[in-house]
């Protein structure tokens, strides 16, 4: 398993889950400590039950078990950054900017982290952009969604 190949799983996992945590929260007008919780719960327990994941489907796969335990441990250690990044986001900035400069941070690092994978694999930057943005921004209508949804519902 390639650098680019642990680098971009953990990235893209940790980079969409905060954007749509982030505009979840934000619809259902959570608080700063809701938002750093839920981006503290993501960075540390999701991250950790995905590596996990990540480490079992490798030995499934028979990797071997060096290769299996450093891209774990990359991943782990890309998410949590990741992840970390926006909590930051959520600490320092004014409460009503949060979601802007989440959106903004996350389409920012999806879109060079996709920038490197095309030119890694020799295709069009633009359309691997377009499409990972795409994806990006149906996760984040969901949340937005289930949020709004939530609100008019439950509370």
């Amino acid at each position: 398993m390639s650098k680019l190949t642990t680098l971009s799983y953990g990235g893209t996992a940790a980079l969409v889950t905060c954007m749509g945590l982030v505009v979840g929260l934000g619809t259902a007008a959570s608080s700063r400590a809701a938002l750093v919780s839920g981006l503290l719960v993501i960075a540390v327990a999701d991250n950790l039950s995905d590596s996990l994941a990540i480490h079992v489907y490798q030995e499934s796969e028979r990797l071997e078990a060096s290769r299996a335990f450093r891209s774990t441990i990359i991943n782990f250690l890309v998410r949590l950054l990741v992840a970390g990044s926006f909590v930051l986001l959520a600490l320092f900035l004014p409460l009503e900017q949060v979601m802007p400069a989440t959106l903004l941070w996350g389409t920012l690092l999806l879109s060079a982290l996709s920038y490197a994978i095309a030119r890694h694999r020799r295709v069009s930057p633009a359309l691997e952009i377009g499409k990972h943005l795409g994806a990006a921004l149906v996760v984040i209508g969901v949340s937005r969604a289930i949020a709004a949804w939530i609100v008019a519902h439950v509370a």
